[in-house]
């Protein structure tokens, strides 16, 4: 099988001649494999079945200035929606500052300059970067968009959830603003050919979501479900990722009742990943599986290599392995290597 085929057939839940794999680093990680590989490109060196492809950037940039004005100094926009963060000094850890923390209405978030996902020079290449990837034999992959991230970083966290309860008309023009531009980034992700849209939130903490089930389907349900139809009203077949760490299994259902058919990243210490297969194998394929915060920066290489083929034996087919999250500079050298031959050895599937 070619790298894309090999990809289309795990994410739909079929039989693949191989398992798949992802594998991402921190900066620092990152500048460790050039030194160890002498490469620039870890999708090379692992041999890594998707590219990702991107519209645009803005031609002129948002002018939030009115808006940064009382910011600390350091303070450096880092996204089309102007959020912006402070270096924090520890790796690649910010501290974040909100540019709405001072905000009271809806009227307030109507006048912000959102950035403009519309305008068909975004997308004009995106076409012709799936063709590029589809070429070369890849399974292509398009970001639609985060909800809840996005506003936290503008608003502040707690600013945030509080609004959702006490101020819901502020919280919802937020939400709506990002919704509408993921709702415009999906439909033309699938418009450009895109084996798989993927889309994310990180609502969960180790143990329990960060809010309540019933707030999340309240607020961020049918806000994801908008961006999944729009995607589906152009491919009605198209995989559908969602990404979000730690213990989400009180929404999963939900998450298959919009349309998410790839969950991401399934975190092995915050949720049994056996009843998770069990209840949920013949509705969703999975992506990721191998612990960040044990057997990646604690484990032996001779461990990683068993909890590869433990996993692939639980979950595959239906599975793209990878660690389930990047991988921080904790994780010893070794172990990567580890990680890349055990897919390899253990990884066909005849």
């Amino acid at each position: 099988m070619t790298p894309r085929q090999r990809m289309c057939e795990a994410v739909r839940r079929g039989h693949p001649d191989r398992v798949p794999k992802d594998i991402s680093f921190t900066p620092h990680v990152l500048q460790m494999f050039k030194e160890k590989t002498g490469m620039d490109d870890p999708a090379e060196f692992f041999d890594l079945e998707a590219r990702w492809v991107e519209l645009a950037p803005l031609e002129c940039a948002q002018d939030f200035s009115e808006y940064l004005a009382d910011l600390p100094p350091g303070a450096a926009v880092n996204s089309d929606y102007g959020t912006a963060a402070i270096p924090g000094g520890f790796y690649h850890f910010v501290r974040r500052v909100f540019v709405m923390g001072k905000f009271t209405t809806a009227a307030e978030v109507e006048q912000y300059p959102w950035p403009d996902y519309r305008s068909d020079y975004r997308y004009a290449r995106l076409g012709q970067e799936v063709n590029a990837v589809h070429d070369a034999g890849y399974f292509a992959q398009g970001f639609g968009g985060h909800i809840f991230e996005t506003a936290w970083q503008l608003t502040g966290f707690e600013k945030l959830l509080e609004s959702m309860v006490m101020q819901p008309e502020f919280a919802a023009a937020v939400l709506d603003h990002i919704t509408e531009n993921n709702v415009i980034r999906a439909r033309r992700m699938a418009q450009a050919g895109v084996d798989m849209v993927q889309i994310a939130d990180d609502v969960a903490m180790q143990d329990r979501m960060m809010m309540s089930p019933g707030l999340w389907r309240e607020w961020f349900k049918p806000r994801h479900g908008k961006v999944v139809q729009a995607a589906r009203e152009v491919s009605p077949d198209i995989p559908i990722f969602y990404h979000s760490d730690g213990s989400v299994e009180a929404v999963i259902e939900d998450l298959i009742d919009i349309g998410v058919t790839v969950l991401n990243p399934v975190q092995p210490e915050c949720m049994d990943v056996r009843e998770i297969k069990r209840k949920y194998g013949d509705r969703l394929a999975f992506w990721g599986t191998i612990g960040t915060q044990t057997v990646m920066p604690f484990g032996t290489p001779e461990e990683v290599r068993r909890t590869v083929r433990e996993m692939i034996g639980l979950f595959a087919p239906g599975l793209v392995l990878a660690p389930t999250h990047v991988v921080e500079p904790d994780v010893p050298w070794e172990n990567i290597l580890a990680f890349r031959d055990a897919v390899r050895d253990y990884g066909a599937l005849g």
